[in-house]
């Protein structure tokens, strides 16, 4: 297996075939939920329902590459569609990208200072 130093590296305990499966199995089911409500967030947003798939693929890699936790599940939440829908509306995609970027970039700022820490 090519990927044996790094998943080596990455898990103190061994990965099997066994849970390989199980994480296929969960990883199936966590897409016949996500894919469609992506597309829904998406329209509910103002835009084409591609952005969503475009959005929740970009979000899904970058959550595997930075996740913290093996048990963590993530994915597309409507929380912030009504706060979306004007922005996309008044400034079109640009408008929504930056936002975006700029929401991303305060996260990235507050955890950095560990201003969400729980001691």
């Amino acid at each position: 297996m090519p990927f044996r130093a790094l998943i080596d590296a990455c898990w103190k305990e061994k990965y099997t075939a066994s849970r390989f499966t199980r994480d296929v199995i969960a990883g199936i089911t966590v897409g016949i939920i996500a894919i469609p409500l992506a597309m829904a967030l998406a329209i509910g947003s103002g835009v084409a329902p591609q952005y969503g798939l475009y959005t929740s693929a970009v979000a899904g890699i970058v959550i595997a590459l930075t996740g913290g936790s093996r048990f963590s599940v993530s994915g597309p939440t409507a929380a912030f569609v009504v706060i979306l829908y004007p922005v996309s509306q008044q400034f079109g995609l640009a408008g929504l990208l930056v936002a975006t970027l700029m929401s991303g970039f305060f996260l990235i700022l507050f955890g950095l200072a560990r201003l969400g820490a729980i001691d």
